[in-house]
């Protein structure tokens, strides 16, 4: 057993930003009597600031941290976001939707994609997202709640409610969009509300036990020194405490994700938000729009051995037809991640902890990941090599689920430009051949344990990029043409009439949470990153 001395009584969060606010909202809402938190940060420290898309997995975390959603979206000027277009991905002038929701009727041994095969092996014409609400609220523009989730429920949904021969009506799964500074400082509101310590200063020196070469407290430029008992890395791409103090180690993935740059500006918003991000792919990798209630994020992500810096630069700002409302920054990444997690008495958290890409829009996820992880296996009593081991093969099969999931997007194409034609020729992680090997012979797809990505997204994904499978399962020939006529119209004519009765996305943010222009006009302009 551990001694008494070994017990974590202080943890210390080292940098802020949105994991470490993330983590000292969580930390400071589960165990607000039991442990004395610390943040340090330094506002001279800027932020990369371009995490302003997530993924449905945070509105279950804001739930189990009390978060009231028109409070949280009011002050971070959010928008709904209910799925990606990917543009371009397949070759140019494309598209299709990655959504969240689920598609389809299925049964236990066939999923419903293979009954969709088969209807066009018939000559019954259709996409496969016509079958999906997400999809086709994504191409209207569309969005509202559900009467569970929306107090005050809106008159479209109490038509609905009141027609008792309308089937049951599809509710949206969906993620947010939000600016990542205003989001920062209202986590921080939270988490000081709730006995947090904040200390500004920048961390000259990270000091270590001579003896177990744990860290054990941090020196700032003023002199003071911060000890604690658990340190939490958050201080960004540097990693500070777990590469730089502990010397970690770092599994570089650039042989799968070829681009290690990206240039981010934000544009005045000029038309209405739509409720998805747009992936928009270039002769050197993609760029992201992503529209908020006050203007909107827009990036450029590339590949430095096929552009350079000012052309990216150039290209997306004659590519957003906007105001700026704030300048090009260059933003520098290497994708891959630690190779442990959780290193003596550091864990990090965020883009310390390694980095992937934005594709997907996984890196707030993963951070809320680990920090439920953290939570769930807290050494109170001292750390046990146990526990640590088993948080750090978690988080490497998480980080490399995610990974093959965004691999597959760069692989599958049938564009001609040099960096598309080496990411068709790569050697790729045997996990993700394996997946595409088996739905191009079958249509076979599925979800691991534990996995981020459902079965639903991988089909989209692979049709979307073009991957036409040469069979399906046999079971997905049982239904006669009338029989699954039937059923795809019992499918998609509650989605239809759903989607019809939804207010304009634009319309529902200005009724349901609408931003007051002095949340973003009082707005402190945030330093360049370190």
């Amino acid at each position: 057993m551990a001694s008494e001395a070994g017990k974590i009584r202080k943890v210390v969060i080292a940098g802020g930003g949105t994991a470490g606010w993330l983590a000292a909202c969580a930390l400071t809402h589960q165990f607000r009597d039991l442990l004395d938190i610390v943040l340090v940060e330094s506002e001279q420290i800027g932020t990369v600031g371009v995490g302003e898309s997530t993924v449905p997995t945070i509105r279950t975390f804001h739930r189990l941290l009390g978060i009231d959603e028109r409070e949280f979206m009011s002050a971070v000027a959010g928008s709904f976001k209910l799925s990606i277009s990917f543009e371009n991905w397949t070759r140019p002038g494309e598209r299709y939707f990655h959504p969240f929701g689920y598609t389809g009727a299925g049964t236990w041994s066939c999923e419903f994609h293979h009954f969709w095969l088969d209807s066009l092996r018939r000559g019954m014409p259709s996409a496969f997202g016509d079958f999906c609400l997400e999809s086709v609220a994504s191409r209207a523009g569309r969005f509202a709640l559900s009467d569970r989730e929306e107090r005050g429920a809106p008159q479209w949904s109490l038509r609905w409610a009141r027609n008792p021969n309308a089937p049951a009506r599809p509710e949206p799964n969906y993620a947010y969009h939000f600016d990542a500074a205003l989001y920062a400082d209202f986590l921080r509101r939270k988490s000081e509300g709730r006995g947090l310590t904040r200390i500004e200063g920048r961390i000259l020196e990270v000091r270590r036990d001579p003896g177990s070469g744990n860290v054990d407290a941090l020196v700032l430029e003023d002199g003071q020194v911060v000890e604690g008992d658990l340190f939490i890395d958050c201080s960004g791409f540097r990693g500070l405490l777990i590469e730089q103090a502990m010397r970690t180690g770092y599994e570089d993935w650039n042989q799968w994700l070829p681009c290690d740059r990206a240039v981010a500006l934000q544009t005045a918003a000029v038309e209405p938000a739509v409720p998805y991000t747009r992936a928009i792919a270039h002769e050197a990798g993609w760029r992201w729009h992503i529209a908020l209630q006050h203007r909107v994020g827009c990036g450029w992500v590339f590949s430095s051995a096929h552009m350079s810096d000012d052309e990216a630069a150039a290209r997306l700002v004659a590519a957003t037809g906007a105001p700026l409302v704030r300048e090009p920054w260059i933003v520098s990444f290497r994708t891959g991640r630690r190779r442990r997690a959780w290193n003596g008495n550091v864990v990090a958290l965020g883009l310390a902890s390694g980095f992937i890409e934005p594709l997907e829009s996984t890196s707030i996820h993963l951070t809320l990941s680990a920090i439920a992880r953290l939570i769930h296996l807290f050494p109170a009593d001292g750390i046990e090599e146990s526990l640590v081991e088993r948080y750090n093969e978690v988080s490497r099969r998480e980080m490399e689920q995610v990974r093959d999931f965004i691999v597959m997007h760069y692989h599958l194409n049938q564009r001609d430009e040099p960096l598309w034609r080496e990411c068709r020729d790569m050697r790729l992680p045997e996990a993700l051949a394996e997946r595409i090997r088996l739905f191009r012979d079958r249509a076979h797809a599925w979800q691991g344990e534990d996995e981020l990505f459902r079965l639903d997204s991988w089909t989209h994904v692979m049709l979307g990029q073009g991957v036409v499978p040469r069979t399906h399962h046999p079971l997905g020939a049982a239904l006669g043409d009338a029989d699954l006529r039937r059923l795809f119209d019992a499918i998609r004519r509650p989605i239809d009439q759903a989607v019809q009765a939804m207010p304009e996305h634009q319309a529902f943010l200005e009724r349901y949470c609408p931003a007051d222009p002095a949340v973003w006009a009082q707005r402190k302009r945030q330093p360049s990153p370190a």
